[in-house]
């Protein structure tokens, strides 16, 4: 990518992208708005500047990801089933958004592939992998929901063997461009050549049988407005997408607490051996459901109990008390903070609503 490419990258940045709380949006504004305002001044010498910004250290990559190689090694959890785990970290320059839980599952007619990874290199290097062990294309990809650690792998795959929730198709029609954008910007060259690819067909749930495999997908929501998880009948794996998380906060930018809850009751009663949260180890029992459910459970009190009291949302992120199992997950505290920001406005009102 050249430096007039990054540049006008660059320019298209709002600071307003997915799973962005206060610590992030106010870095975030520091550095890109002062960045954007001299690049729009000076855009007849966008190459110099940026080239500037460059060598001044503003958009350097990390020295050992030179080759941008996220070295993905799939585990095999069951029988045909796959997994490339993600870090349980944030997004950073140095893993390049491996921070999603990948997998697939082999079929007589190849891989149905269950989302795609942070960027381009991610769903190439995954579908190369993939490939490589099976011997086979890949037949079909499903896209959980639309966050963009999932889907901006899409390019790598062919676009019309792409299927997704008619809701998740729509916001990656819609938003796709401003997520890659913003992901760009946190995990900078790993993000190279990636575009917003919106999977061309709906996924139906219910009975899905490809190259003689037997699977159930189920369209629920909560973490986002549609979340597709899968279920394969012949190992009971149950692809749970960021329905759980397990061993991480969970992330809320677009969640719906009693939705999401719903969700968890549903994905409960499955009769599943093996679960792969979106973020976070696989699981072989329910531990995952239980400490997703548990957290959303002490989520929404806390800050309802915070909203009953008066605090405003800064106070309520210095006051609420945190279990101990909370608090030890990955990211806790930057997670919990930018939940407030999300959640806290809206039962602000509701409570205001109620005293009424």
């Amino acid at each position: 990518m050249t430096h007039r490419s990054l540049c006008s990258l660059s320019l298209r940045q709002r600071g307003e992208g997915w799973g962005e709380g206060p610590l992030v949006r106010g870095r975030l504004s520091r550095f890109w708005r002062p960045l954007t305002l001299a690049l729009s001044r000076h855009a007849g010498r966008g190459d110099l500047l940026c080239a500037v910004v460059a060598l001044s250290g503003l958009l350097t990559f990390p020295a050992s990801a030179a080759p941008f190689d996220y070295g993905l090694h799939a585990q095999k959890i069951a029988d045909g089933v796959h997994v490339f785990e993600g870090r349980t970290e944030h997004f950073t320059r140095d893993n390049g958004g491996d921070i999603v839980n990948t997998g697939y599952i082999e079929t007589a007619a190849g891989a149905l592939v269950i989302d795609t990874g942070p960027s381009r290199r991610y769903g190439e290097q995954m579908r190369a992998a993939i490939e490589s062990a099976t011997g086979k294309p890949v037949a079909q990809v499903l896209i959980t929901h639309a966050h963009p650690d999932h889907f901006l792998g899409n390019q790598a795959y062919a676009a019309d063997a792409i299927t997704a929730l008619p809701v998740t198709r729509q916001t990656i029609q819609a938003l796709g461009e401003d997520l890659a954008a913003n992901l760009y910007r946190m995990v900078g060259g790993w993000m190279e050549g990636t575009e917003a690819r919106v999977p061309a067909r709906d996924a139906q749930p219910g009975a899905l049988v490809i190259g003689g495999r037997s699977l159930k997908l189920l369209a629920l929501r909560g973490h986002t407005d549609a979340d597709l998880a899968v279920y394969d009948e012949k190992t009971r794996t149950l692809f749970a997408g960021d329905l759980v998380f397990f061993q991480r906060a969970p992330t809320t930018p677009n969640a719906d607490l009693g939705a999401w809850l719903e969700a968890l009751d549903q994905l409960d009663r499955l009769d599943f051996a093996v679960l792969v949260p979106g973020h976070g180890p696989v699981v072989k029992d329910h531990a995952a459901i239980v400490q997703t459910r548990a957290y959303l459970k002490w989520l929404r009190a806390s800050l309802q109990d915070a909203t009953r009291r008066g605090l405003d949302l800064n106070e309520a992120m210095a006051q609420v008390k945190v279990p101990p199992e909370f608090a030890k997950l990955a990211v806790f505290r930057d997670e919990f903070q930018r939940s407030v920001v999300h959640l806290y406005p809206a039962m602000e009102l509701e409570t205001l609503r109620r005293a009424k």
